[in-house]
C-alpha cells in the first residue's frame, strides 16, 4: 500500500505545484536555518576526547596571598611553578601533564625558507599519551628526557610537510632559538576541538606545531606567552617565573577510576594544608578536581550568542511548519471531493489518514533536500567569519542524517492536524455536491 500511497502522493503534488513549492519552500528555510545553527553548536559543544574525557581532571589549587581574599571565589585556573612540580614528581595519578603554550623562532635548514615562528607546547612526556595524541613517525619523548632536559622536539604533520616534504623526519635536526633539537616524533592530523588542554590560548584554536620537554623549554628560555597572574611581589621578567608568586602553567591529571578521583581529591586537600602549614599558601584549604568537561562549562568554552542563534532558528522553523500546517489544510480540504469519493468506495479514515500522512512526509523529504543546501550555504557563510572556530562549521555523517530526520519528522507533525480535519469529511455530504 506505500508504494500506491507514494504515486498518489506523487500525483497530488503535481497538479498544486505552486502550493507544493511554498510547502517545500517552508520546510527547507526552518530546516537550512536551523541545521546551520545546530552544526555549530554541535561542532562546538562537542567531547573532544570521546571515550577518555570522563578519566580526565584537572586539578585547582589556591596559593595567593590575602590580598582581595573571598570565600567563595574559585582558586586560580593555573598552578605556579613550584606547585605544578611538586604534583607532578608526586605521581599520584595514572598519567600527568605539566604545560603551557609559548612560540619559538624556527630556522629552517633550506635556504628556500625564511626563519619563522611556530606557536608551541611546552610540557611533560606523558602529554602524548594522556591526550591519545596520534603519531604519524616516531614517539613522544621519556620521562628520562624530561628529568635531564634533552633537546628532543616532536612537531605536528603541517610542520612536517613544510620543512620536509611529508617524508619520515624523525633524527632530524631542526633548529630553534639557535638550538639543535633532535625530531623524536611527528604527529598525524590533531586539532581536539575545543583547545581544551589550554584555554588560554584560544578556546578554539588550532593545535601547536612545536612540542618540546617543559623543562628543556625553561632551560633555553623558550618565550612563555600564555597567561600570568601574579600577586604580592610577583611579576616582572619571565626568566625568573619559577621562583615568582604566579600561576601561569596548566596541570592534568589522568584517574582511571572513582576510588582514584577521591584518594587524588583528598590528596589535594593534604597538599594545601601542609604548604599552609608551611607559610606559602595563606587563604583557606581551597581545592576542585573538575572533569574535562566540567571544566569547559565552568569556562563557558561555547559561546553564548551561539545558543542563542541556535533558539532563535528553531523559533524560525516552528513559524515555518505553522505557515505549513496552514497550507496543507487549504491543500488536502480542497480535494474533499476525491477523498469523498475514496471514503465512498471503501476506504476507511485509517487508509485515508495515511494516504496523507504519506504526501506530508514526500514533502517534507524534499524540504529537507532544500534544507540541506541551504545548509551548506549557512556554514560556508559561517566560515566566512573572523572568529577561531569558523573553520570547524562542517557538517558531519550524524548531522546530515538529523537535516533529513528533523525534515521528515517536521512535515509530518505539520501534517497530522490538516490530514485529521480531511479525514472527517462525511462522504454522503461529498458525493451530494459532485
Amino acid at each position: 500500500m506505500f508504494g500506491y500511497y507514494l504515486d498518489l502522493a506523487l500525483r497530488s503534488l503535481k497538479r498544486n505545484k505552486i502550493l507544493t513549492a511554498l510547502m517545500v519552500l517552508a520546510i527547507a528555510l526552518g530546516i537550512g536555518a536551523s541545521m546551520t545553527t545546530l552544526t555549530v553548536l554541535h561542532v562546538l559543544s562537542g567531547d573532544p576526547l570521546p571515550g577518555s574525557s570522563g578519566t580526565l581532571f584537572y586539578p585547582q589549587l589556591d596559593p595567593r596571598d590575602m590580598d582581595g581574599y573571598e570565600p567563595a571565589k574559585p582558586p586560580p585556573e593555573q598552578v605556579t611553578w613550584i606547585d605544578g612540580m611538586n604534583l607532578l614528581r608526586s605521581k599520584r595519578a595514572d598519567r600527568q601533564a605539566l604545560m603551557t603554550g609559548g612560540a619559538v623562532p624556527v630556522q629552517p635548514a633550506q635556504s628556500s625558507l625564511d626563519p619563522f615562528y611556530s606557536d608551541a607546547r611546552y610540557t611533560s612526556s606523558d602529554f602524548f599519551a594522556m591526550f591519545q595524541v596520534p603519531f604519524l613517525y616516531g614517539r613522544g619523548w621519556s620521562e628520562a628526557d624530561d628529568n635531564s632536559k634533552s633537546r628532543v622536539v616532536v612537531i605536528s604533520r603541517t610542520l612536517n610537510d613544510k620543512l620536509f616534504g611529508g617524508k619520515d623526519s624523525t633524527g632530524q635536526t631542526l633548529r630553534m632559538k639557535d638550538t639543535a633539537f633532535r625530531i623524536v616524533g611527528v604527529l598525524d592530523s590533531w586539532r581536539p576541538n575545543p583547545h581544551f588542554y589550554d584555554l588560554n590560548m584560544g578556546n578554539y584554536s588550532a593545535s601547536e606545531d612545536v612540542f618540546v620537554p617543559l623543562s628543556t623549554s625553561r632551560d633555553v628560555r623558550f618565550e612563555h606567552n600564555g597567561s600570568t597572574d601574579c600577586w604580592g611581589t610577583g611579576g616582572g621578567s619571565d626568566e625568573h617565573a619559577e621562583t615568582q608568586p604566579c600561576v601561569w602553567l596548566q596541570f592534568w591529571v589522568q584517574l582511571d577510576s572513582a576510588t582514584k578521583v577521591a584518594a587524588y581529591k583528598e590528596y589535594l586537600t593534604h597538599y594545601a594544608q601542609e604548604q599552609k602549614t608551611l607559610g606559602r599558601f595563606e587563604r583557606p584549604v581551597n581545592v576542585r578536581l573538575p572533569g574535562l568537561m566540567a571544566w569547559l562549562d565552568i569556562n563557558k568554552v561555547v559561546p553564548g550568542d551561539v545558543r542563542l542563534q541556535t533558539w532563535l532558528a528553531f523559533g524560525f522553523l516552528l513559524v515555518c511548519l505553522v505557515n505549513t500546517v496552514g497550507l496543507m489544510l487549504a491543500k488536502f480540504l480542497r480535494r474533499s471531493g476525491e477523498l469523498g469519493v475514496r471514503r465512498a468506495l471503501g476506504a476507511s479514515k485509517r487508509e485515508v489518514f495515511s494516504q496523507l500522512l504519506v504526501e506530508s512526509g514526500v514533502i517534507g523529504l524534499a524540504g529537507g533536500f532544500g534544507g540541506l543546501l541551504l545548509a551548506f550555504l549557512g556554514l560556508w557563510l559561517v566560515r566566512r567569519q573572523p572568529s577561531d572556530y569558523a573553520a570547524l562549521a562542517h557538517l558531519d555523517a550524524s548531522m546530515l542524517l538529523i537535516t533529513f530526520l528533523l525534515a521528515l519528522g517536521s512535515s509530518l507533525l505539520a501534517g497530522l492536524l490538516p490530514a485529521w480535519r480531511a479525514c472527517q469529511i462525511t462522504p454522503a455530504l461529498q458525493l451530494k455536491s459532485q
